[in-house]
């Protein structure tokens, strides 16, 4: 209620009105640390002038309460704060450390045992450690949910969203100023993003790197294209199982990721054009020195990230999200960079669709000269200058935002000012690339809403043979061979004699629901009758994904997904399909009404597809999106900007004596002179964890 007169009301939080007001913590708190502060520097004064102690190494303070201390300095409880802090102390952390205002940072540690291609992480996160504590910061790392593309059944792509809910409970729950998130392998990457955008406290990308180049009898043989070729050679016989596996062991020299502009590399090279990478950083190889040292600023630099609250949604914007489209097609990137970038960006809640894939990045040239799309490895890539050379010669070209803002507070025009590349042989220039118009084709049609072509792997000799027909350019026409699976492919290929050079294979339920996790099993090879008669690719077409590492111009990512009602579910051996570059279509070449027919079989029969092996799988069936909208949990991308939604307002409906605020607040609210009735103090901002029940 109000106050009785004006005199007694003064300095009080009740209104005339007797309306419930706001008083603004955040206020009090930023005047108590103050206070606190200036109380130090003269108890300090005190003790160097009586030589009673040394003088303490100054250290740098943000200027702002940071989340941290709503752990470790609960104001006025210290009960809390007792209970947050204690069992730190068990491996010889000090209470001065975790009270000293200092930004606290965690690290994302992703590298395991069985997640090879990360592993080097483990080495590479104490450098990391050093650069936090050198710029002032406290270093807590701890380990993610683990993700290896080539080991991990039925796919890898079920962890994804799944090490995306960790870190989001762990970065909301947890006392984290600041992350570094340990990037690398495919699908690290685009989960350490989503969880970033989702929370959006400072956070920073540390790429493991790509591994050092592979050769096999003097030739550059890349990790994962090795795969792919390897099993051409053993299914045409030209060479026995055990020269199969040396084979590939040839293109895995080294700790680190794929050396191919694989999706790995993909992805962390799209995580810098972001802004969200030191820049320079993703193509760095693991095993050089400079990937350490890469390290080690980057746990400088997020410190001055969390200084400066400089945080994932002031960096990944609308701008820089296109930036990434035109960076994947100039480099050549995987097949898989939409499903995760238009994950990341609806995290952000930043809209990108398909469409943008085709609009803004289809044009684009292909600059770098890198398997599997082109010729080199890895290290020749960051010899040749990286991604900052190939983002100076599109920004020469006005076809990037110089104006974005990235993680080092520069943009994008000053981080790449002056970083051409010395070496043409890798990094080509824009008038003179290896291919023109080199990006994603977005294909729609009556078999499916949404799938993507890669064109820039579409190689002379498969377009000579199905695509130059000077009455029908950039299109072709052919029956098709339907697998149900990758089991089904394995079994009938070699037995199926009418697959023929004109086949269109078709590969379904691998989406998201059908296989669950949308397998990486669209990238199929001829048989090898075919192979042997120098017919090293046919037209693919799937409701799956394939990997970065192919070559294959398959057509993929086809949403919706057979397992979903889509009509590649309908298709049936010996349909014709149209496919046409051009218009951007797909087509089954039967009648509207023979399809609804069709259409009709199918809801009485449904469509078959694998028992869901375990908890998740059955919940990542029920909750994910199909491939075109980034496979996301559907209900999660409500959930954004976490860190900025702590501060909830809560109703106080008891009575509370007026010298218990005081205790809490302290400074501001010692000017209150008056008993206080609590429904005058209705919505006030939580700035304390709830165990506190501070309101």
């Amino acid at each position: 209620m109000a106050c009785s007169d004006k005199k007694s009301c003064e300095g009080c939080s009740c209104s005339n009105d007797a309306q419930p007001q706001t008083i603004n913590i955040e206020d009090c708190l930023s005047e108590l640390q103050a206070l606190r502060r200036r109380n130090q520097e003269l108890e300090t004064r005190m003790k160097l002038a009586s030589g009673s102690d040394k003088a303490p190494v100054p250290v740098k303070q943000p200027g702002r309460t940071l989340r941290s201390s709503l752990w470790f300095d609960c104001g006025s409880n210290p009960g809390m704060t007792a209970t947050y802090m204690e069992r730190y102390f068990n491996y010889g952390i000090t209470k001065e450390e975790l009270m000293s205002g200092k930004p606290m940072i965690g690290i994302a540690q992703t590298g395991s045992d069985i997640a090879p291609c990360n592993r080097h992480h483990i080495e590479l996160s104490k450098r990391v450690r050093e650069g936090i504590r050198t710029a002032g910061g406290i270093p807590f790392e701890f380990p993610t949910h683990p993700i290896q593309e080539t080991s991990r059944r039925p796919t890898a792509t079920l962890d994804r969203n799944l090490a995306y809910l960790g870190l989001v409970e762990i970065l909301t729950g947890y006392f984290l100023d600041g992350i570094v998130l340990l990037t690398g392998c495919d699908k690290t990457t685009p989960a350490c993003l989503m969880a970033a955008a989702t929370v959006n406290i400072p956070a920073i990308c540390m790429n493991v790197g790509p591994m050092l180049n592979g050769y096999s009898k003097g030739v550059l043989t890349g990790s994962g294209a090795a795969l792919w070729h390897g099993r051409e050679l053993y299914a045409t016989g030209e060479i026995d199982e055990s020269e199969f596996m040396d084979y590939i062991a040839r293109g895995t020299p080294s700790v680190g990721h794929c050396n191919t502009m694989g999706t790995a590399s993909t992805m962390n090279a799209l995580a810098e054009s972001l802004g969200m990478a030191l820049p320079g950083s993703a193509a760095i190889p693991a095993a050089y020195r400079d990937r350490a040292q890469c390290a080690y600023e980057t746990g400088k630099r997020i410190v001055e990230m969390v200084e400066a609250d400089r945080k994932p949604c002031d960096i990944m914007t609308r701008k820089a999200f296109e930036n990434a489209i035109v960076a994947n097609a100039a480099i050549g990137g995987s097949t898989n960079a939409p499903i995760h970038i238009n994950a990341i960006a609806q995290h952000a809640g930043v809209e990108v669709s398909m469409d943008d894939w085709d609009t803004t990045g289809s044009t684009i040239p292909l600059l770098l000269n890198m398997q599997p799309s082109g010729e080199y490895l890895g290290e020749e890539y960051y010899r040749a200058g990286g991604l900052p050379a190939i983002m100076a010669e599109l920004l020469d070209h006005g076809v990037v935002h110089g104006d974005v803002l990235t993680c080092n507070g520069k943009t994008i025009a000053e981080n790449v000012h002056g970083k051409h590349t010395w070496d043409r042989r890798v990094i080509k220039t824009f008038e003179e690339p290896l291919m023109k118009d080199a990006g994603f084709a977005h294909l729609k049609g009556n078999l499916f809403d949404s799938a993507i072509m890669k064109t820039c792997v579409i190689s002379p000799a498969f377009r000579e043979r199905y695509l130059s027909n000077p009455d029908d350019p950039e299109a072709f026409e052919g029956p098709v061979i339907v697998f149900d699976g990758p089991e089904d492919y394995e079994e009938r290929l070699e037995n199926t004699p009418e697959i023929d050079e004109n086949t269109i294979l078709v590969m379904r339920g691998v989406g998201p629901i059908g296989y669950p996790g949308a397998a990486e099993v669209v990238n199929m090879h001829p048989p090898g009758r075919l192979l042997k008669k120098g017919i090293d690719g046919l037209f693919c077409i799937g409701d799956g994904r394939q990997s970065g590492t192919s070559g294959s111009p398959s057509i993929l990512n086809a949403s919706p997904e057979a397992a979903a009602g889509g009509n590649l579910a309908i298709l049936k051996d010996g349909d014709r399909l149209r496919i046409d570059l051009q218009k951007r279509r797909v087509d089954l070449l039967i009648t509207d009404d023979e399809i609804e027919q069709r259409r009709q079989d199918l809801g009485i029969k449904g469509f078959s597809v694998v028992p869901s092996g375990t908890p998740w799988q059955e919940i990542f069936r029920q909750e994910t999106d199909q491939l075109n909208n980034g496979m996301v949990l559907r209900k999660a991308v409500k959930y954004q900007r976490l860190a900025q939604q702590a501060r909830r307002c809560v109703t106080i409906t008891d009575r509370m004596d007026i010298r218990s605020l005081v205790r809490i607040y302290e400074g501001r609210l010692r000017t209150l002179r008056c008993p206080v009735d609590m429904s005058a103090l209705l919505h006030v901002p939580l700035l304390y964890p709830r165990e506190t029940r501070v309101c």
